[in-house]
Parts: structure tokens; C-alpha cells; sequence
């Protein structure tokens, strides 16, 4: 099951805060943290919308076209067995095939991305939080990297679990943490929308003032997925056609090679399955019309609404609504491309996308990236769903 979502958007940020390298991921299988050539240290990263949010009207790289905030008070999420496997070139046509599995650590690390990390991010942006270091190829024979080689790099992103290493969780995180095991979550969102739009249009009469103008949320996305044989926008060889960068990860005989995983938190806001949409978040929104105020928004908000007509609550067609200029849409209700992904209510989920909780799962799953913006990886969903 594939599905690659590009999404290109740079965050940058200069400082970090300190962070204690012990609480890093440790598998003994692999050793602990180095900085000597032939190994590949692993890392993760929100970029800046996991530490400072989205900004309205500015302020972050990315916005919401409809006027709307987000800030976050934790972005939880569970990463497991990172892989390294020789010839991530096996097969130009089908990025999912690679040589033999040479080395993979287990993990599995409970991460809070809203959290600034000790490292320094990918290619400079923002910072990441480290989890372990591969210094051999403890999957065959403890083997040395080849520094003349690339390794194909992959890894998942699975449900919470007892057994992960808290990295950089506090009290508040791990009841939160607890809350995402018992569920079934494999990330989670935990923050507060606000609508910050002024000089706003629509197409036709709603009345937008039903919509709460300050909004907790709780966004838990239920996505185990594998991200397999990833492109490295750090890499300065040819990539394949229909691809953006080479694959794989060189081994560095100086110092070690940097991989990190790189979540892209914009994903499920996306208007569309395929490339740089706009970001909307008055369909989330308007889940809660006529809803007590200071209700939590959850993922549960979603099911049964149709991405393809969006109503409020009510079950009132919801319009487009622009508040930083950019024209609306010719149709008058909002509405999000499913693409050539089949979209049908009454399907089981691995038929189609059945309503907006599976669009947003969908899109969501993708948000899996290797060295920030462009490293795309081959996405495979361990959840019910269309390829």
C-alpha cells in the first residue's frame, strides 16, 4: 500500500535548548551515541509547527487560508524498529524494494515533538530529539557500514505501548500517553484552535458565529504505519524519475551519518490526497455547532461527516471561507479531492475512504518523512484502508 504525499514546506530555527543525551534511546544491540564515522545516529523532528504551532495571519510557515491557530501542548507519537538494508536502488520503479535487512533496532521510544530537542534539525531546521545510534550491522554479523554504500533507511510509527522508552515525556504526557495506549493511538494532537481571521469572505450566508472561536483539541489518529526505503534530500546523486531525491542513507567516514524522522504535523489539514494543498480547519470546526462550549474536539467529531460536502453539526453545508485573500473555490459548499482514492460511506475501509475520519487517517499517514521537507518514503498503512 502506497501512498507518497510530498509536502515541501521548510521550517527553520536556530536555537536549541539543552536536552540530556541519556534520556535518548539506548538498544545495546547497537551501542550507545557516537559521533565517530560508520555509524548513522537516529533522530526525530516536528520542525517548528510542533514546537510554536500554526500562526495566523503569519509567523509560521505554513497557515490556515480560513484564519485559524493552532497551538500545541503535546504532539505524542510512538516510533519502532528502525531499519538500514543494503541496495535501496534495487528496483527504480518500486521505491518498497530493497536488498537484504543488515541491522534494526526495536525501540520502541514515546516521543512529545511540541518538546525542543538537544540536536540540531535537519539541515537546520528547527531541532530534534535524539533516539539511538546504529553502529554496526547487528542483523548480519555485526558487520562494519560500507562507506562506500547507501543503506536503505525505514522505520514505523506504531500504536502507544507499555513497553516504549519515555524520552522527554512529563507527568502531564504520560497520563496523556496512558490515555493513547488504552485507545489505540499511534500519534496524538493536544492543543487549542483559535480563529484569528479578520477581513474574511464566503460563499453564501452561513453564519459562522455558530462555530466556537476557541476550540481544545485532542486529534488522536489511530495509523500504525511503515515508511520504507526513504529519500534523502541530502544525498547529491540522481534520483529516479517520479522521484525528488536519491535514496538511502551514504555512511560518513568522518563523523556519523544523520537520519531523522521527520513528521510533517500539516498532513491532516490537507484539502486534498495529493500535492500542496491548502490547509482548512473550519471543517473541523464546525463539528462542534450547537456542541457545550469548552468541548473537546476529537477525531470521534469526524466520523460520518463526507469530505466531499462538508455540513456543520447541524448538518448544515458548510461554504469556503477565505481570510488571507486567496480566492475562493468556484463551488459554494466545501468540499476536499479524494483523488483516485474511492470514496464510498456505505464500503468496508479498506475499500474506500468512508467518511472524513478516514480522509484525515489517510492523508495523516503520510506525515512520515526522512531529513525534513522532501525525504519521502514508501508508505505502507498497518491499518484498515484503500491503497
Amino acid at each position: 500500500m502506497n501512498s507518497s504525499l510530498r509536502s515541501p514546506f521548510r521550517y527553520f530555527y536556530l536555537s536549541f535548548l539543552a536536552f540530556c543525551h541519556a534520556c535518548a534511546g539506548d538498544d545495546s544491540s547497537s551501542g550507545n551515541r557516537s559521533d565517530e564515522g560508520g555509524s548513522v545516529r537516529v533522530q526525530i523532528s516536528g520542525e517548528e509547527l510542533a514546537t510554536n504551532g500554526f500562526r495566523f495571519p503569519s509567523g509560521s510557515e505554513v497557515t490556515f487560508t480560513d484564519g485559524w491557530e493552532l497551538d500545541f501542548t503535546h504532539v505524542l507519537t510512538t516510533v519502532a524498529n528502525v531499519t538500514l538494508s543494503e541496495n535501496p536502488d534495487r528496483s527504480p520503479s518500486d521505491q518498497s524494494r530493497t536488498g537484504k535487512l543488515v541491522a534494526q533496532i526495536d525501540g520502541p521510544w514515546a516521543v512529545d515533538l511540541h518538546q525542543h530537542g538537544s540536536e540540531p534539525g535537519a539541515t537546520g531546521e528547527g531541532t530534534a530529539i535524539p533516539l539511538t545510534t546504529v553502529a554496526e550491522q547487528n542483523r548480519n554479523g555485526n558487520a562494519a557500514f560500507d562507506p562506500t554504500e547507501r543503506y536503505a533507511f525505514g522505520y514505523e510509527m506504531v500504536a502507544a505501548s507499555a513497553d516504549a522508552t519515555h524520552l522527554n515525556l512529563n507527568a502531564e504526557a504520560r497520563a496523556a500517553y496512558d490515555e493513547m495506549i488504552q485507545l489505540g493511538y499511534s500519534v496524538v494532537y493536544i492543543g487549542t484552535a483559535r480563529f484569528k481571521g479578520v477581513e474574511c469572505t464566503s460563499r453564501g450566508d452561513y453564519d459562522f458565529e455558530r462555530i466556537p472561536q476557541d476550540i481544545p483539541f485532542r486529534l488522536g489518529f489511530s495509523t500504525p504505519v511503515r515508511l520504507v526505503n526513504c529519500q534523502n534530500q541530502d544525498n547529491d546523486g540522481d534520483a529516479f524519475e517520479g522521484e525528488e531525491f536519491q535514496r538511502g542513507i551514504p555512511i560518513l567516514p568522518n563523523r556519523a551519518s544523520i537520519a531523522q524522522i521527520t513528521l510533517h504535523l500539516d498532513h491532516p489539514f490537507y484539502s486534498d490526497v495529493e500535492h500542496e494543498p491548502a490547509l482548512h480547519f473550519d471543517q473541523y470546526a464546525a463539528q462542534l455547532v450547537d456542541e457545550q462550549e469548552g468541548t473537546v474536539l476529537g477525531i470521534e467529531h469526524l466520523v460520518g461527516v463526507n469530505p466531499t460536502a462538508f455540513t456543520d453539526r447541524a448538518g448544515v453545508a458548510l461554504p469556503w471561507r477565505s481570510c488571507d485573500g486567496s480566492a475562493l473555490p468556484v463551488s459554494a459548499q466545501m468540499a476536499f479531492d479524494v483523488g483516485s482514492v474511492p470514496h464510498d460511506a456505505t464500503a468496508s475501509p479498506e475499500e474506500a475512504l468512508r467518511d472524513y475520519r478516514d480522509y484525515v487517517h489517510y492523508v495523516q499517514s503520510t506525515q512520515g518523512h526522512l531529513n525534513g521537507g522532501e525525504g519521502l518514503c514508501f508508505v505502507e498503512r498497518q491499518y484498515p484502508s484503500p491503497n
